[in-house]
């Protein structure tokens, strides 16, 4: 169960990582690269919200896990 919720966290990490990402240059808060196809599309606010929002239940779930 340990190494379980070791791997929900950290996945569940990257994921909020990448979704907050996402969110920033969909926002056209992060600008980077300058080059980026991302930037100011609503299509990456939608995307990375979702994605934050796995990845923070992700290790939301894996706090809950009993610590055996």
């Amino acid at each position: 169960m340990r190494y379980v919720r070791r791997t929900l966290t950290i996945v569940g990490a990257i994921l909020a990582f990448v979704g907050l990402f996402w969110l920033g240059q969909g926002m056209g808060i992060i600008r980077w690269p300058a080059s980026s196809f991302m930037i100011d599309q609503y299509l990456w606010v939608v995307s990375g919200s979702v994605i934050a929002a796995l990845g923070l239940l992700l290790v939301l779930i894996a706090r809950r896990l009993p610590r055996r």
